[in-house]
């Protein structure tokens, strides 16, 4: 469905009626405020696609390995205490 030749010519009639002399003018403003409308869709369109497309390169981008850090983990020791048996119907006492 669109707009067809008729509903163009009673729009054309109505704006005539309305505008009349000034029908030009009035197309001429609408037709720049659309044009800043669509300018600026288009910005907010460029600025969203850069900002992900960065997001996507920075993480997909392997790091050099001559700037890689290492990743260390804590060493493990044994506890040097030897565990002691509590018996059941002890219960062990904790200060906190």
């Amino acid at each position: 469905m669109g707009i067809g030749w008729t509903e163009m010519l009673i729009l054309g009639v109505i704006g005539l009626l309305l505008f009349g002399k000034r029908l030009p003018e009035v197309a001429r403003n609408l037709g720049k405020g659309m044009m800043e409308f669509k300018k600026g869709m288009y910005d907010i369109q460029d600025d969203v696609s850069s900002a992900t497309n960065r997001s996507y390169s920075a993480q997909s981008r392997p790091i050099p390995a001559d700037t890689r850090e290492e990743a260390t983990a804590p060493k493990f020791e044994p506890p040097t205490v030897e565990p002691t048996e509590v018996k059941n119907d002890e219960v062990p006492v904790t200060n906190v």
